[in-house]
């Protein structure tokens, strides 16, 4: 992870700054859509600072710049960041937030600009009372992003990838159905429509996918729906012949991509009172946005007199999976299994019985080749973490390909990785030692294993939430004073986003905000992590169904968890005398069914065939 010197580039931004009239200049993370991963054309933090990863803000004043992140990249962060930058290390006791940090500076009537396009509505509200709070002028709306003009020529072009539909064996449920559920939620709402600005929520909903955004089949897109109306704002060109038919069969109508913003004036002009005919409030109809919506959006669609904010329908509509996107999933995380342990069993025999120098991209390398090979395939969900002793530790780390050190059999090897595949999403962290380990790396592995198993057993009521469940992965961390900087579990789209909102299991607010709900799929990867030392992380994906209990406490359903990850833990880092013959036995059964699952696929296989058996091998 090398360093950029980043002070021509915040010179010629203080410059723009200086010429816009502001004293301090926010940069966030996302894109137009709050997109988490984002196209190479959007890196504009990542640009600005030097930082690549996934989550931050940069915040620039004349004399300093900060970058704000969380605790899965203060590792990372703290080496790619050049001089002249102060790392703002969110979460942690006595730091500021970039909000708190940028109103700070403020003080003095200085003004704050951001693109409008690039923040959320409620974040752009909120970070504008914090800095009048502080003394400084409201927030400034600069329309052309100041980044993007430092960048240049050099800026990567928007991506303008073909979008394809996806069939119905795959989805399981048809556009024409979600649209209608859709309005009938605006029906309860009293609403006049919604936008649609989330660009996994849009692929659901008009079962279409696309590859604007590496790793996450989207699209650039808006969708207005209105109890009348269903239109796509997209780029024509990425549409082929059958998708047009495909649209316009199903109402949907196509407009321009930039269209949306025109268009939200002249649909909000509609909600207007005749001239010289009062209406109450209360009896105005509002249209509905996502609270993850631009501030540039909800500006075009008349401001808060004509728009409401809330939870999207569509995104909590998607995280309820129907039975053929659980069925997809359990399907292709049985093939995703036989991939990941043909490579586990492949990986040793190089460095242990071949004695082969592997470096960590060439492994990654290797293991998208295996699940290249398997049904349905479409490719990676996310950049392979392929690390090997120390860089196990940096939390999302990504080895660079020529800079990378090879695999050390005597270190802790740790590898997250998933898969686009048709019919779902995979994500998988395993932990591996093809040595002999040390006792604290056992004794570590081992909580964190008690902590997977803790959380895959639980049952609890309807009405849940990840927030109240995330204590059952940490509990044997706790007892010993250890824990991890990241959350336990997010959602996974179907053959979308690898990270899904609005579910996930940790100590973020949100998470308490939202239940858990049958059909829900999500991840259950505790970990525990020394600098410098090593890292340790199990993931499982996991889906919500009811369970039978003997009672049923205030006539509630109750709630357990489905595991689909179909790869064996590593034996040799387990240590039996910290496991409950309760959790031998889950260990037990859970590597029967993966044996019973995948054994199938190594027929052919003597090396393959010969590690699952070993791994598998009941305790």
């Amino acid at each position: 992870m090398e360093q950029v010197n980043t002070a021509e580039r915040l010179a010629r931004l203080r410059d723009l700054m200086k010429q816009n009239k502001l004293d301090i200049y926010i940069v966030p993370s996302e894109d137009s859509h709050a997109s988490e991963y984002i196209a190479p054309c959007d890196a504009r933090r990542e640009y600005i600072s030097g930082f690549s990863g996934s989550a931050g803000c940069a915040v620039i004043t004349h004399e300093k710049a900060a970058l704000a992140t969380d605790g899965r990249y203060f590792n990372q962060a703290s080496k790619q960041l050049d001089q002249n930058w102060l790392l703002l290390k969110q979460g942690l006791q006595d730091v500021p937030t970039w909000q708190e940090w940028s109103a700070e500076q403020s003080e003095g009537g200085k003004v704050v600009g951001v693109d409008p396009t690039i923040i959320s509505a409620p974040d752009a509200r909120k970070l504008s009372e914090k800095i009048k709070k502080r003394g400084g002028q409201e927030l400034v709306a600069i329309e052309q992003n100041l980044v993007d003009i430092v960048w240049g020529n050099e800026r990567p072009a928007s991506p303008n990838e073909p979008v394809k539909i996806l069939q119905q064996h795959f989805a399981g449920k048809e556009l024409k159905s979600k649209v209608e559920e859709l309005r009938k939620e605006l029906d309860k709402k009293k609403s006049s429509g919604f936008i649609v600005s989330m660009l996994d929520e849009i692929a659901w909903l008009f079962n279409l996918r696309g590859n604007d955004i590496p790793y996450n089949p989207v699209f650039f897109s808006y969708a207005s729906i209105t109890p009348a109306t269903a239109t796509l704002y997209i780029n024509s060109s990425k549409l082929s012949s059958e998708c047009k038919t495909y649209l316009t069969d199903n109402g949907v109508s196509i407009r321009p991509y930039h269209k949306i913003f025109e268009d939200s004036g002249v649909l909000c002009k509609s909600l207007d009172a005749p001239e010289g005919d009062e209406q109450p409030e209360s009896k105005i109809k509002k249209f509905l946005v996502s609270t993850k919506t631009s501030w540039a959006l909800k500006r075009a669609l008349g401001g808060e007199a004509k728009v409401e904010e809330l939870r999207s329908p569509v995104g909590d509509a998607k995280a309820v999976k129907n039975e053929t996107e659980l069925e997809g999933m359990r399907a292709c995380h049985i093939r995703d299994g036989a991939a990941l342990t043909e490579y586990a069993a492949w990986l040793e025999n190089q460095l242990i019985v071949e004695k082969v120098e592997v470096d960590e991209v060439t492994a990654a390398d290797k293991l998208e080749e295996l699940r290249s090979k398997q049904k349905n395939f479409v490719g990676l969900s996310f950049d392979t973490i392929s690390s090997t002793g120390a860089n196990a530790a940096v939390i999302h780390y990504k080895p660079e390909r020529g800079n990378c050190p090879v695999i050390d059999p005597k270190a802790i090897y740790l590898c997250d990785s998933g898969a686009q595949y048709l019919d779902g999403t995979t994500d998988t962290t395993r932990t591996l030692h093809f040595g002999e380990p040390t006792e604290m790396e056992r004794k570590a592995y081992t909580l964190v294993l008690k902590g997977h198993i803790a959380l895959d057993v639980a049952v609890f009521p309807k009405g849940t939430s990840g927030f109240a469940l995330d204590t059952l992965a940490r509990q044997f961390l706790w007892e010993e004073g250890l824990d991890y900087r990241h959350g336990t579990g997010h959602g996974v789209g179907s053959y979308l986003n690898v990270h899904e909102g609005p579910i996930g299991i940790g100590t973020r607010i949100q998470y308490s905000e939202v239940p858990l709900a049958a059909g829900n799929v999500i991840s259950n990867e505790p970990g525990y992590y020394e600098d410098g030392n090593f890292g340790i992380r199990i993931e499982n994906i996991i889906m919500v169904k009811e369970v039978e209990t003997k009672h049923k406490f205030g006539d509630k359903p109750y709630l357990g968890f489905e595991h689909v990850t179909m790869t064996p833990y590593c034996r040799k880092l387990i240590d039996e005398n910290l496991l409950t013959r309760r959790e031998k036995h889950w260990l037990n059964e859970y590597h029967a069914d993966i044996h019973g699952k995948t054994k199938d696929f190594f027929e052919a296989d003597s090396i393959t065939m010969k590690w699952l058996e070993r791994e598998t091998t009941p305790i």
